[in-house]
């Protein structure tokens, strides 16, 4: 596989001359350069006019490898063929390098020039590629390709100090300006000398350029190239092969990309995100410029107008910045109804949001990189966590979560600088376990967890923010009114009436499970009423008796000949569900055949206080008369493969959850909710 680098463009300030006559102290050696052992010049030649000066040297570099791999080749210095087409008239140098030492083997190829900068004449550019094929190499080509790219790395930037420590040398010696080339006087008797024939060398001397070397038209234009100074100023200090893979991948886009060229802090992120690997960043950011074309995402800051809903209850804004520049986002995720608002405004809602977010967090990072003059690429994001509970961890709504975050990881790699969770509660683990998976692992390392009252102190918040920008729920300065006000739980608004399921006295879903081991999931809400939960197993589908007026589902459990435990198995014991709570559990089935999730109202005796009601409570539930009960429903069966630990639900009035594994968000099994309840 043949490598290739490619430098950004290096400003000298100083006239294009001066920099030449530092370039050319560093022949015939040049001790700040311990590789470079010396070179001799083999063929020199000028034009007629002294405007062109080509130079051919000899170079020796010493071999700066492993013993072992020395001795196998045998050599201690390796030979280099280096042209210079030096045009004084253009102000242009152009070299061409090429490798003599095993060039049967291994083939070298490196072009340089130096050229004025096309916005000031007083500055000289330098631009340098080079690209490096290992065709065999005594069975070492893997090894010699990675040594030879380090070394050659190594001693790019290296290059750019040496010619500053000549030009300093130069001024320092009282040389601080050399006139530009002016043609000399041509008498007439030179003039007709000069039209006569002359050798191949000097025409090809006239010549501005010579070789497959880099063109003369090195003319740097906005949004074309790289300069190294803006490299540095907006996109922070990159690492020679850094600075490589973006120009090559920049170049790349410009090339061969219909559309929108991405800024280049974008085009960066994903090669971070995959390790300055070209082809792998080259792929990932194919397929997001692709996903943001059939979305839309560069219109979305100016077309999404989020509900009235989310805008009420969404718990979270932007909020100044870190101590490092960053803009800080602030969620507080446990003052969030997410179950009610994910029901409110839908999935697609919640994620066109967060894209939002996404967004205008890189939109801010520009504008801080401008207002503190360093490069800032990425956020701050601090989640309060007080108020976390069961109620928080709905399957619908992880799973809503998850997709969230795949979506955000491909798209917005490495955007977040910092996560800070505080007032992680006991419920915490469980959600963490849940979406850790998902999760890059260079995302992870950002995170920062803290229980209780950690946050608060050395170690803590002040560590990452200043005193004036932490909020005051957190034991900071700063009154932050906007996210105080977004703590009420849109459980009225947030539920449109025909997603409710009217319970007059007895509500049940059948569910077929052709394999034991399988899981049945359920999660529900209790809107009005009391009702008590059952579990059963029967080998044979129930009939369906009369239908109470109003009913939306359901019927009689059993005809009048079924006998508990002959015909039908209680498999779950009754759970009594008060009104306003939220119930999630799971079975996981011995047997297949038909599972019957059964609600039904519950009236127990009012001296009488019990959770688990014995067969007499359900009669009486049954037969009572009394206010109707409404709930919300969902279930979902799951293969066995795809739920990682055992489950057995809760035996609590609040709620039960299941502990699902990291691959549920691809389960082959399917899931089921009542066609008037939303997913």
């Amino acid at each position: 596989m043949v490598q290739k680098y490619q430098s950004p463009v290096r400003v000298y300030k100083y006239p294009f001359e001066l920099v030449m006559a530092a370039y050319e102290k560093r022949f015939p050696t040049c001790p700040q350069i311990p590789i470079f052992l010396g070179s001799e010049v083999l063929r020199e030649s000028r034009s007629a006019d002294g405007a062109v000066h080509v130079v051919e040297r000899s170079c020796r570099l010493r071999v700066e490898a492993p013993r072992l791999l020395r001795k196998i080749a045998g050599v201690e210095h390796v030979v280099f063929v280096q042209r210079n087409v030096l045009n004084w008239r253009e102000r242009t140098l152009l070299i061409e390098a090429h490798n003599e030492t095993f060039a049967s083997r291994v083939v070298v190829n490196e072009n340089c020039s130096y050229t004025v900068h096309p916005e000031n004449e007083e500055w000289t550019c330098f631009e340098q590629s080079a690209s490096l094929d290992i065709r065999s190499f005594f069975g070492f080509e893997s090894a010699l390709e990675k040594l030879a790219m380090k070394q050659y790395t190594a001693n790019v930037k290296r290059g750019k100090e040496v010619i500053e420590h000549y030009l300093n040398e130069l001024i320092s010696q009282g040389t601080s300006h050399i006139p530009r080339w002016t043609p000399a006087p041509v008498r007439e008797e030179d003039a007709r000398s000069q039209a006569g024939p002359r050798d191949p060398g000097s025409l090809e001397a006239d010549r501005p350029c010579s070789g497959p070397g880099p063109a003369p038209e090195t003319v740097i234009t906005d949004g074309d190239k790289l300069d190294a100074d803006y490299i540095e100023r907006y996109l922070g200090r990159l690492t020679p092969v850094q600075e490589s893979c973006l120009i090559q991948l920049r170049r790349w886009l410009q090339e061969t990309h219909k559309g929108k060229i991405p800024k280049d802090e974008h085009i960066l992120r994903f090669l971070r995100a995959r390790d300055f690997h070209l082809d792998k960043a080259r792929e990932m950011l194919c397929q997001s410029l692709s996903w943001r074309k059939q979305h839309q995402v560069d219109l979305l800051l100016q077309t999404w107008r989020p509900p009235a809903l989310l805008e009420e209850f969404y718990a979270g804004g932007w909020h100044y910045q870190d101590i490092d520049g960053r803009p800080l986002y602030i969620l507080r995720l446990g003052h969030m109804d997410t179950k009610g608002l994910m029901k409110a405004v839908g999935e697609e809602a919640l994620l066109k949001h967060v894209l939002s977010v996404n967004e205008e967090g890189q939109k801010r990072c520009e504008g801080n990189t401008k207002q503190f003059g360093r490069p800032i690429s990425s956020w701050t994001c601090l989640v309060d966590l007080e108020g976390l509970n069961m109620r928080h961890l709905w399957r619908p709504g992880v799973k809503a979560l998850l997709r969230m975050i795949e979506v955000v990881e491909d798209n917005y790699p490495e955007t977040l600088g910092r996560l800070l969770i505080v007032r992680a509660p006991r419920v915490f683990p469980v959600l963490w376990t849940l979406i850790s998976p998902f999760i890059n692992e260079n995302t992870r390392q950002k995170f920062l967890i803290y229980s209780g009252s950690n946050y608060q102190g050395p170690g803590g918040l002040v560590d990452y923010l200043d005193r004036d920008v932490i909020p005051d729920f957190l034991g900071g300065d700063c009154v932050v009114s906007y996210l105080l006000q977004l703590t009420s739980h849109p459980s009225s608004p947030g539920r449109i009436p025909d997603q409710t399921l009217t319970v007059p006295l007895l509500m049940q879903v059948a569910v077929e499970i052709l394999e034991g081991e399988s899981v049945i999931t359920w999660d529900f809400d209790i809107l009005r009423g009391d009702v008590v939960f059952s579990l059963y197993h029967s080998k044979q589908v129930p009939k369906p008796g009369p239908q109470e007026p109003g009913a939306r589902a359901g019927g009689q459990l059993t005809d009048k000949g079924w006998v508990l435990g002959v015909d039908y198995s209680r498999v779950e014991a009754p759970l009594v569900c008060r009104e306003g709570e939220s119930i999630q559990g799971s079975h996981v089935t011995r047997w297949p055949g038909i599972y019957l999730l059964q609600w039904q109202m519950h009236s127990p005796p009012g001296n009488v206080a019990c959770s688990l009601p014995g067969v007499e409570d359900v009669l009486t539930a049954l037969h009572s008369p009394g206010p109707k009960c409404k709930l919300l429903y969902y279930y979902e069966v799951l293969a066995s493969e795809d739920f990682r630990g055992s489950m057995s639900s809760l035996e609590s009035c609040t709620s039960g959850f299941s502990q699902l594994s990291a691959t549920t968000s691809s389960s082959s099994g399917h899931s089921h909710s009542s066609p008037l309840v939303s997913r």
